[in-house]
């Protein structure tokens, strides 16, 4: 019989063993688990030691592992080889969970007192299996060309462009959405907004991503500034003080640099805030927009005007240019709903960004 026989046969033996034993390791994992739950709560109200608390939390999975080694050592008929693997795979285990441990304390750590880090939770969608499978019937050429991700192969190639177009931008807004997305449209459509009241809008948010510290938008119009922060949430979900707090301390920030302005601070969120943080939104001079709804209906294509020669384009909301193309009213620029009236004013998709044909 060789080693690793002999540790089986050594293993299955004791669960003869293990099974008179069980009432009293029944008892003792209870109390462990007790135990366990209290290490837990600690880390929550202490989450400042890091290291310490993840050695601790090892060091109690330890003791719990050492009950089982010893009486593998220890039994009437002991199994040496067995209580070494399993002392050597406990060791792993432990580094494992406080490896974890420390992870998880961070993470939860930066959520207190980073409150619009909560967002990085919200994961970007990368497509299905089946959705990459199915983008693999397209050339290369072709992919390039975002609108291959709403059609089939053969109506990306046999439809006229106005159909193919319109077609692709209906399934784009009826394909479900990553919550990622579905809070960058809020952004846009908010956006949309100032811009048809003619401000100009620095889309910050978009841009900078997790680096606008709570800026989303600012909008300005002559020496009004307006900072604004967009929060598309499930109904379920409620604004509280902290968010208030967070949004108060970048706009005191923006402000302070910007001295010589009159800003102003509104709040959209398609929620609604707690009682108190209203409160305290109201004493901080923070406007709200509560159970702010994105309108899906809204005019999104970009109809833009090139300012080196001319040239129209216009953009669709999946287009790679989208979010760096600016609508000036007075140019001849503006927003429409449906690509046919984009091409009926003369503006044409843009081109293929890393290609020398039009879509």
């Amino acid at each position: 019989m060789n080693y690793y026989d002999k540790v089986k046969q050594e293993l299955t033996n004791l669960l003869a063993d293990f099974g008179n034993a069980s009432k009293n390791f029944d008892a003792s994992f209870k109390r462990l688990e007790e135990q366990e739950k209290g290490v837990i709560q600690l880390a929550k109200e202490r989450q400042v030691g890091f290291p310490w608390l993840a050695k601790a939390y090892a060091e109690f999975f330890e003791l719990q592992d050492k009950n089982i080694i010893d009486f593998l050592q220890y039994k009437k008929h002991s199994a040496i080889s067995a209580s070494l693997i399993v002392k050597e795979q406990s060791r792993l285990r432990r580094e494992a969970e406080k490896e974890k441990k420390i992870a998880q304390y961070l993470v939860e750590y930066y959520e207190r007192i980073a409150p619009f880090l909560l967002d990085l939770k919200e994961e970007v969608d990368i497509g299905t299996e089946q959705e990459r499978e199915f983008l693999k019937e397209y050339s290369e050429e072709e992919l390039q060309d975002a609108a291959t991700y709403y059609l089939t192969k053969e109506e990306y190639r046999k439809l006229p462009t106005v159909e193919r177009n319109q077609m692709a931008l209906d399934r784009f807004w009826k394909r479900p959405k990553s919550k990622w997305l579905i809070g960058r449209l809020y952004e846009r459509y908010v956006g949309y907004l100032y811009e048809k009241d003619g401000y100009d809008v620095e889309y910050v948010g978009i841009f900078r991503g997790f680096e606008d510290l709570g800026r989303d938008l600012i909008c300005k119009k002559g020496n009004d500034f307006i900072v604004i922060q967009c929060k598309n949430w499930a109904e379920f979900r409620t604004i509280y003080e902290k968010h208030v707090f967070q949004f108060f301390g970048t706009v005191f920030q923006y402000k302070d640099e910007n001295k010589d302005k009159k800003v102003r601070a509104i709040f959209y969120t398609s929620t609604k805030l707690s009682d108190l943080a209203r409160r305290f939104s109201k004493e901080l001079n923070i406007e709200l927009k509560e159970n702010f709804k994105f309108d899906r209906e809204y005019p999104a294509i970009k109809c833009n005007v090139s300012m080196v020669d001319g040239t129209k384009i216009y953009h669709l909301p999946f287009d790679q240019q989208y979010d760096k193309t600016k609508i000036e009213n007075g140019r001849g620029e503006f927003y429409c709903q449906t690509v046919k009236e984009a091409e009926s004013a003369g503006f044409r998709r843009a081109f293929r960004y890393q290609g020398n044909k039009s879509k």
